[in-house]
């Protein structure tokens, strides 16, 4: 399963990777194994902008309305539609822009221990 990633990198600012959650057979379809998770938020954004930021948490933001622009101190952008996962991993440094597209839009946001190790999806 794709999920985007924003992290800090040693340069003190954000940037995109891609990683891939393995999964396997399951008795109807595939599952990856069991992620631990945290709270549960569900965050309704107007349209607009929200400057430099960090992550508050680690966490799985999974998009589930609207259209959503993320811009990292890198240069590099992401556009999130309903059903993209992105993994904010960014909770230091400059941290990264998010714009609301077009309207409002919608999240589920699970957090993540800060040692759950991801790196070994990296694509």
């Amino acid at each position: 399963m794709k999920v985007t990633w924003i992290y800090t990198g040693s340069d003190g600012r954000s940037h995109l990777a891609g990683l891939d959650i393995p999964m396997h057979a399951v008795p109807i379809g595939t599952a990856s194994d069991a992620i631990p998770g945290g709270r549960v938020l569900f965050r309704a954004s107007p349209e607009g902008i929200n400057d430099f930021h960090v992550a508050p948490m680690r966490q799985f933001v999974v998009h589930l309305t609207g259209v959503t622009e993320v811009e990292c101190g890198d240069g590099s952008k992401a556009h999130f539609t309903a059903g993209d996962i992105l993994l904010a991993d960014d909770t230091t440094g400059e941290g990264h822009v998010t714009r609301g597209i077009g309207g409002p839009r919608s999240s589920m946001q699970i957090g993540v221990p800060a040692d759950f190790d991801v790196a070994r999806w990296k694509v």
